[in-house]
C-alpha cells in the first residue's frame, strides 16, 4: 500500500470525516472508497466522446412582430 499526501479543501475534509464517523470507518477509508468509485466511473483508456457542436441554423420564415416589440413579447406571460 502506498503512503501519500494530499490537500483538500476544508468543507470537503469536514464532510467526509462526517461520512466516516456515521460509518464508523476511517478518513482513510472514506478516501479509498472515493478513489475506487471515481476511477470505476471514469476507467482509464476511455476515449472521450466527441465534442459537441452547435446545430446549423433552420430558416423560420419572416418575424411576425417588428423589433421594437420584441423586448416587450419576450416578456409576455402566457
Amino acid at each position: 500500500m502506498i503512503k501519500t499526501q494530499v490537500q483538500i479543501p476544508d468543507d470537503l475534509f469536514r464532510r467526509a470525516k462526517a461520512v466516516a464517523a456515521e460509518r464508523e470507518w476511517s478518513f482513510a477509508e472514506v478516501v479509498r472508497r472515493g478513489l475506487e468509485y471515481i476511477t470505476a466511473v471514469n476507467p482509464s483508456g476511455r476515449t472521450p466522446g466527441s465534442e459537441w457542436k452547435l446545430p446549423p441554423p433552420e430558416d423560420l420564415g419572416c418575424f411576425l412582430a417588428p423589433e421594437e416589440q420584441w423586448t416587450e413579447l419576450s416578456h409576455d406571460q402566457p
